[in-house]
């Protein structure tokens, strides 16, 4: 009897003891959430939600859709017409809609959204608002007697496209095709013009990154076999471009290498150079590379160090004491250990390199820029829409970049076994 008592006891304290552990955790989630929350507030204001917003604007435009209700409702009721020859209906829809446009002032901003495929288009919307108040049927006839530009079939296909809110008329052009009268086709070589500078980005970023790791890896080693004092003046040399405003760096650097420069001057004055051969090293691809080379340098240099200081010294005495020569001690030994901080420097590097503008914009005149100084262009100054379609291009070649990053060279691949 007292055992069974006992052991009932037994159970009912193992039972409170569970249910107190169980509150105590809850109340350490409910802490730990709570004290994340800024953050995640945090992020999703700043990261979350600006990206979806320019996902999504890369896909919406209403601009044409919105003016345009009555050749909007045609499109949806015939769907397969002949773009060839549009049909007495469409032109009386038409001719009915550009009438209210010039009668609200939307005519500019309908023009313009068509004008984004079909140039020229701003000026025709506006001439044709200005004479459909006026017209009498037949509306075919009169349109295309003020303007043959009226019966264009990439003009049609261009006003069916936009009539929906939602199109993928910017990533077609942000992938180089135009709108023509069969369609949309690939566009000339001369007006490819985005495709070659998403893979020019990529290439240059590719090469600054092979820069940063040539000049860093050394550097990161000195930091992390320097004794202290020297070490810690070495890392204020390293840290001294974060303390120094970007555009006071860019600036200096154009000061350097312009053609009438302080590094021109000085070959000139050596002899190297004759005065009518000063290099060109600046508004060109060799000023954006070095300017950016010197920008990004410290996110290589840190992820090194941060590696290179927990490798311990007895392991290359141990290597040359077993016969292992330097080359061979540094091959097998050495830099195995650092792949961890070669793999995050150059992924920092070429993430960061892929995005910048600022530098490029300031020394790299018309051959330096990269595809950020379009994206910058057509947001400030041209069309919302392919800007954000071009950034999103850009994002989701990064995503690919780094899922075959991990999947081929990932940091659990890097550790050494």
């Amino acid at each position: 009897m007292a055992d069974a008592s006992t052991e009932l006891l037994t159970t009912a304290d193992g039972r409170a003891l569970k249910e107190a552990l169980a509150v105590a955790q809850s109340r350490a989630r409910r802490r730990a959430f709570f004290l994340v929350l800024p953050l995640l507030l945090f992020v999703l204001l700043t990261f979350l939600i600006p990206i979806g917003y320019m996902l999504k604007r890369s896909v919406e435009h209403d601009g044409f859709s919105k003016s345009s209700p009555t050749l909007t409702a045609w499109f949806d009721a015939n769907p397969d017409f002949d773009h060839m020859n549009p049909p007495e209906e469409a032109f009386a829809a038409l001719v009915k809609d550009l009438a209210e446009m010039q009668a609200t002032k939307n005519t500019g901003m309908a023009g313009t959204r068509i004008n984004y495929t079909v140039p020229g288009s701003i000026s025709l919307f506006k001439k044709g608002a200005r004479e459909a108040g006026d017209m009498q049927p037949p509306f075919k006839e009169a349109m295309l007697a003020l303007d043959p530009a009226w019966g264009a079939p990439k003009l049609w296909y261009a006003m069916e496209a936009a009539s929906s809110e939602f199109t993928t008329e910017f990533y077609k052009v942000g992938t180089d095709r135009k709108l023509t009268d069969e369609g949309w086709q690939a566009g000339d070589d001369k007006e490819r013009i985005y495709l070659y500078l998403f893979f020019k980005t990529l290439l240059v970023s590719a090469v600054i990154t092979v820069i940063c790791l040539l000049l860093a890896f050394p550097v990161a080693h000195l930091l992390a076999v320097l004794p202290m004092s020297k070490s810690s003046l070495l890392m204020i040399l390293v840290l001294l471009p974060f303390w120094t405003s970007l555009l006071v760096r860019t600036t200096s650097w154009i000061a350097l290498l312009q053609e009438q420069g302080i590094v021109n001057d000085l070959l000139v004055w050596i002899g190297l150079l004759g005065d009518e051969n000063r290099l060109s090293m600046m508004y060109n691809m060799t000023g954006t590379i070095v300017a950016m080379t010197h920008v990004l340098l410290p996110f290589m240099i840190l992820p090194l160090y941060s590696v290179m200081r927990v490798i311990p010294p007895s392991y290359a005495r141990a290597a040359r004491s077993l016969g292992a020569t330097s080359w061979t001690t540094f091959r097998r030994v050495y830099l195995p250990q650092t792949l961890p901080g070669i793999a995050a420097g150059s992924l920092l590097v070429f993430i960061l390199a892929v995005g910048y503008y600022i530098t490029p914009a300031l020394v790299g005149g018309a051959d330096g820029q990269l595809i950020s100084n379009l994206i910058s262009f057509h947001m400030t100054k041209s069309n919302w829409s392919l800007a954000a379609a071009l950034a999103a291009m850009l994002l989701a070649a990064i995503l690919v970049l780094y899922w075959l990053y991990d999947r081929l060279i990932g940091i659990d691949r890097l550790k050494l076994g």
